[in-house]
């Protein structure tokens, strides 16, 4: 799989880990930056990787900054974009299979590197179940398109 992988200095440590963790387990990693650990702003590398998932040169992201919120609020800017911020491997598992969501966002500073791992192998080893939820989808969408 082709993964697009951003960060903010608050969650520099956490994207290298999956960085790595992710070529280890034979993927291809877009890595959008930021590579150091000088301040950034977030919005500026969300929206490179969001753009490339919303135009199909990758087929999900993983988002980090020290919470995950802001940096995954910028993403949900980008048409196309369900970027949901989760904590916790249900959470992670239950955004792909209920809301078919194409990115994660997760906190360095509130997840850890150990769990922020777990939670990235939740999320990639999860399906859209369709069905119902396809529909509720669908008007996710709807939404976009009238306001965006």
């Amino acid at each position: 799989m082709k993964i697009a992988l951003a960060c903010d200095h608050g969650g520099l440590n956490l994207k290298s880990a999956i960085k790595k963790h992710l070529e280890k387990l034979g993927h291809e990693v877009v890595d959008f930056g930021t590579n150091t650990s000088d301040s950034v702003d977030y919005p500026d590398f969300s929206e490179k990787a969001a753009n490339s998932v919303a135009e199909g040169q990758t087929e999900c992201g993983i988002l980090v900054c020290g919470t995950g919120i802001g940096i995954g609020i910028a993403a949900n800017k980008v048409k196309g974009i369900r970027c949901a911020t989760v904590g916790d491997t249900f959470s992670a598992r239950m955004t792909k299979a209920h809301n078919n969501a194409n990115m994660i966002a997760l906190g360095e500073r509130v997840t850890g590197i150990g769990l922020g791992l777990d939670i990235v192998d939740a999320y990639l080893n999860s399906s859209f179940e369709g069905g119902r939820h396809q529909n509720r989808v669908d008007k996710i969408t709807a939404i976009e398109n009238k306001n965006l």
